[in-house]
């Protein structure tokens, strides 16, 4: 076997490893080969040797440790009334967070002027930034980071992201749907226990990420999980904020049960205020979001009949009185699915609640630029710049 700097980091990332002989062992390298991948690693900055830590109380000789301080990803998790910001280390941990107001049909420029702004403010003194992970509502292009002709992003249609951030880092940029992010942001949650997974995002508009076999499904063109927009006998003659009649999102979307508080007189401006009422015990939201969770289920019921999966995690902002919403969406997917599909279904709240865009963010962030190809590139061009440019370029 002929692994490289950035396999063998993969290694002692994910704990297999975590000596130069247990590589060799796993490997099948030579000592010389392991040594060299390692003191590259280590000369970049991405591994601390136990020969540094064991004379402050650290590890014993022989052992390698992953430096997680070895740079910061930034996470920024656009919705459609706020974007939340956040820095994170290279284990994923949450190191500055912030979040700016807005209305994300003004279009990309008041969007992101102002939050690139806010995330200069998070960024550490000495740590390098080494990837941005953003998120958007509605269909994207991944393979050109850009919003995808969807009718919720008016203006957003293949914007190029990157000089807006440009200021601040030139590092890689990824782009995810929301939907799909919060999915992602669960590989650091249920998904150490559950490989299928459907993820629910239940907000000013709904979403669903699917994770089959640990590994989240987008489908052509990005588009698995539309929710919705599938069409429901429910929502027969109203307008969809997509421009077709009759999707769920009419009738149990977040900007939907907004506009039907708003009709009768006691008005809210967004899905948290309803939620929050909901929380307080107020009657007519808690029953609001019990029937969208029961609309919901109608659909979901299908997707888990025909994939099957251990869980479904409901995130977003509906998802702050689980109890409530998770109440309608059990009796509609009980009644409505095969008793196979459910016979060990769990229902359960999103990890990270009202962050885990962000962590999301951050996970695709760090699946791209901790990947072995992505290092091995990184250390090749730190090599051609020659040892004054590590570790402090990494």
């Amino acid at each position: 076997m002929n692994e490289t700097a950035g396999d063998l980091l993969e290694l002692v990332r994910t704990g297999r490893a975590s000596t130069r002989s247990e590589l060799r062992r796993l490997t099948g390298m030579s000592r010389t080969a392991v040594v060299s991948r390692v003191n590259a690693l280590a000369d970049a900055g991405l591994l601390l040797l136990g020969e540094e830590l064991a004379s402050t109380g650290g590890r014993p000789p022989g052992s390698l440790v992953f430096n997680v301080d070895a740079g910061v990803v930034l996470s920024v998790a656009i919705g459609r009334s706020r974007t939340q910001l956040a820095s994170f280390d290279l284990a994923g941990t949450e190191l500055a967070t912030a979040s700016v107001e807005h209305e994300v049909g003004a279009g990309p420029d008041a969007v992101l002027a102002p939050v690139a702004a806010r995330l200069g403010d998070l960024l550490p003194d000495d740590r390098p930034v080494l990837g941005v992970g953003i998120s958007l509502p509605g269909a994207i292009d991944p393979e050109r980071a850009v919003s995808l002709a969807s009718p919720v992003m008016a203006g957003w249609d293949g914007v190029d992201l990157a000089p807006y951030v440009a200021d601040v880092t030139d590092a890689p940029l990824l782009v995810g749907n929301d939907a799909d992010v919060l999915a992602l942001s669960e590989r650091l949650g249920h998904g150490t226990t559950y490989a299928d997974m459907l993820v629910l995002k239940a907000s000013t508009g709904l979403g669903l990420g699917i994770v089959a076999g640990g590994e989240v499904v987008s489908g052509h063109l990005g588009g698995a999980g539309d929710l919705g927009h599938v069409k429901v006998a429910a929502g027969a003659g109203r307008s969809c904020r997509c421009g077709a009649e009759g999707c769920l999102e009419t009738v149990a979307g977040g900007w939907a049960l907004v506009a039907r508080r708003a009709g009768s007189g006691r008005d809210v401006h967004h899905v948290r205020e309803l939620t929050a009422l909901a929380i307080a015990g107020e009657a007519e939201a808690r029953a609001m979001l019990r029937e969208s969770g029961r609309l919901v289920g109608e659909v979901l019921a299908t997707a888990i009949t025909l994939l099957n999966p251990q869980a479904v995690v409901v995130g977003g902002d509906m998802s702050a009185a689980f109890d409530v919403y998770a109440a309608g969406l059990r009796e509609s997917v009980y009644a409505a699915s095969t008793v196979l599909a459910t016979r060990d279904l769990q229902v359960l709240p999103s990890t990270y609640g009202d962050r885990a865009g962000l962590v999301g963010c951050a996970v695709m962030a760090l699946d791209h630029v901790l990947a072995p190809r992505s290092v091995d590139a990184r250390l090749a061009e730190l090599a051609r710049a020659g040892p004054s440019a590590a570790p402090s370029a990494w």
